[in-house]
């Protein structure tokens, strides 16, 4: 009986998130943070195609500039590759090219996904047939945002952002993303944030070690209602974001006068997440805002989590 043939290559996708709730606790001696976040997959994709190689490297395409992106074993698809290879006991390597649509330190786990098709397409790639617990494990290695990536839909995380725990979500939201012609560090907005809290100590309530979630925001998914969600968006990160990028502040006020319910920055920022309370006024909203010279995306949430297709 003939052996199977090897595939020639295996091809993964995984999404964007945005988090719709995020508060940060105080800094910990570690110079971290715990976290309490809800996160919304969306119909932003990351593509990578893995390709058998004899040693690891990664190239990119798709209408986002990603000069700027490392191709060394920085990049993250490239350490969730070596990783599942040392886990797996492969001796050779991957050639990965990846598809790039979620914006670059944009706030929304582009790398992330990125690792998590990874993860993917690697293990079809090498038949190494891990089980989903043990792809997710890696995946917490790698990152607070990779687990996610995997998963998809809607969620809660807590710790580091990397515990997961489902969340309820009926029907579908509409989003429209004012995508910034910038990135921004994450490490460079959390200093941000402990400055500000520094500075206005006396002002404001002082963090708390471990933050939750808000009911609200739990309620608001459950029911499907964007109305309601719009009443309970927040995100801890958006003042220090803000601090750093004033014209981000802007943006926020043009998309809520052109008919948003809300607005919120995603995640470290600098994309500004609109969200519109049906299909027509999220189109009507990209119309508008890509009049003022915005580039703007309009995306549905929740969507699955990575999964493999066959082109």
């Amino acid at each position: 009986m003939t052996a199977p043939l090897a595939p020639t290559y295996a091809h993964a996708r995984a999404p964007g998130k945005i988090n719709v709730f995020l508060k940060v606790g105080e800094l910990m001696d570690d110079g971290y943070h715990e976290l309490a976040t809800a996160f919304q997959a969306v119909s932003l994709y990351e593509d990578v195609r893995a390709y058998p190689a004899s040693d690891f490297s990664v190239g990119f395409s798709g209408p986002i500039d990603t000069s700027s992106l490392a191709v060394d074993g920085s990049n993250l698809a490239i350490k969730a590759a070596r990783m599942l290879a040392r886990k797996a006991g492969y001796r050779r390597g991957v050639r990965l090219e990846i598809e790039k649509h979620v914006p670059i330190a944009g706030g929304m786990g582009g790398g992330s996904a990125d690792a998590a098709a990874t993860l993917l397409a690697c293990d079809a790639l090498w038949g190494t047939e891990l089980s989903r617990d043990e792809l997710l494990g890696m995946a917490a290695k790698l990152g607070a945002d990779v687990p996610f990536a995997l998963t998809g839909g809607t969620a809660i995380g807590t710790g580091k952002g990397d515990r997961l725990s489902p969340a309820l979500a009926k029907g579908t939201f509409h989003w429209v993303l004012a995508i910034a012609e910038f990135g921004m560090s994450t490490p460079d907005v959390y200093r941000a944030l402990d400055s500000h809290r520094e500075r206005h100590a006396q002002d404001i309530f002082p963090a708390v070690a471990q933050p939750t979630v808000d009911a609200e925001v739990l309620q608001a998914l459950r029911a499907g209602d964007a109305r309601q969600l719009a009443e309970a968006l927040h995100n801890d990160l958006q003042a220090a974001a803000l601090h750093l990028a004033p014209g981000l502040g802007g943006i926020l006020e043009l998309g809520e006068q052109m008919g948003a319910l809300a607005g919120i920055v995603s995640g470290s920022g600098p994309t500004v997440a609109f969200l519109a309370p049906d299909a027509d006024t999220a189109l009507e909203l990209q119309v508008s805002l890509s009049a003022s010279r915005l580039h703007v995306l309009r995306v549905t949430g929740p969507v699955h989590g990575a999964r493999l297709l066959h082109d």
